[in-house]
């Protein structure tokens, strides 16, 4: 972790020197164990499921909302770990009508720290099916993982276009949410950051929208797709953004924004704004047979499994919960020195009931 006094001289003196050094990391993760059987409304929870977490409350009652905002029906179940030290989460739901299964798997690792969060949401809104699921993978410390964990779902829901242009909503709400963190965070020594990968599946359509150096990979029609590139500051075009802005890209030991931060895109850092921005990149797939698999995860995953390999344990995995937990520890026998948090979805498009 990086203190603010020698992040701001290590800032300073990168935007004098203007030599094309280059940097390195620091990424972490936060995880528990317990034991739950959550269930809601519209979806159940699937059989050996375990995890610290908790459900939203059901009801069919809607509160009042300001007008031009959405009525959201407490129909939701929500994965939100606790935050603990250590330890090993897993956990895995499925929607009653069979047409998604999800599951996830967080572990420390390697770290003497954890600052990974995750968050799955199966709810509906206006008697629409909504999924949502991330991954926060912080570092510098724990602190805006974990309120993208509480807050960004949360405040996209609520966007007054979530349903009629799901992608302004995101983009709007991912950098809202950001300025929202640092607003909360004004008088706080630290300067903490998260990277933020999510999926959001509505109207049939499923999005993708990534800040950071986590990824989201699909299995369609066999094959894995990366439907997000990772924000890294030797990327041509986030180099030109970050130096149009007045910033540098300098090695040390690997790129880095100002010789600090080796991703070009994150939540919080405040002492590297505008350089390091939350916009997120957002991608569109349609929802139909062709889609097969979601895997979401943190860097500590993919520095040592291949979308390929990731994808096809995903689809060949009966439960995905163990696809998750799988994956999580080929990664650590890998040698992955992360923290490594992975969320895994199947879609079954051919079932017609719970």
């Amino acid at each position: 972790m990086v203190c603010i006094g020698s992040l701001r001289a290590l800032v300073l003196r990168a935007a004098a020197g203007a030599g094309r050094r280059r940097g390195a990391r620091v990424l972490c993760g936060r995880a528990v164990d317990a034991c739950v059987t959550p269930r809601a409304r519209g979806f159940r929870a699937v059989a050996g499921a375990r995890a610290n977490m908790m459900l939203d409350p059901s009801s069919d009652a809607e509160s009042a909302a300001p007008a031009g905002q959405l009525q959201l029906q407490r129909r939701t179940a929500a994965a939100v770990a606790q935050p603990q030290d250590g330890g090993y989460a897993s956990g895995g739901w499925q929607r009653e009508d069979g047409k998604l299964k999800c599951g996830y798997s967080s572990f420390r690792g390697k770290r003497s720290t954890m600052e990974d969060f995750y968050d799955v949401k199966l709810t509906e809104i206006d008697g629409q099916a909504v999924s949502l699921f991330g991954v926060f993978d912080g570092h510098g410390g724990s602190r805006a993982a974990e309120y993208l964990k509480e807050h960004l779902f949360e405040n996209l829901m609520k966007h007054p276009k979530f349903l009629s242009d799901t992608k302004l909503a995101i983009s709007e709400t991912y950098q809202k949410t950001d300025a929202d963190f640092l607003e909360s965070e004004s008088n706080a020594f630290r300067d903490d950051g998260s990277t933020a990968s999510t999926a959001v599946l509505v109207g049939g359509h499923l999005y993708v929208a990534n800040v950071g150096d986590s990824r989201a990979v699909v299995s369609k029609a066999g094959k894995a797709m990366a439907l997000s590139v990772d924000h890294k500051p030797n990327r041509s075009d986030e180099r030109k953004r970050i130096e149009n802005a007045g910033g540098v890209v300098i090695w040390a030991g690997t790129w880095r924004v100002g010789g600090v931060l080796a991703m070009s895109r994150a939540f919080g850092n405040r002492l590297l704004k505008p350089f390091v921005v939350a916009e997120p990149e957002i991608q569109e797939q349609v929802f139909d047979g062709e889609l097969e698999s979601l895997v979401l995860a943190s860097d500590g995953l993919w520095d040592a499994v291949e979308n390929e390999e990731a994808v096809s344990l995903a689809k060949t995995e009966e439960v995905p919960e163990s696809a998750a937990r799988k994956l999580t520890e080929i990664a650590y026998s890998r040698g992955s020195a992360d923290n490594i948090t992975c969320i895994v979805v199947q879609f079954h498009h051919d079932k017609t009931g719970g």
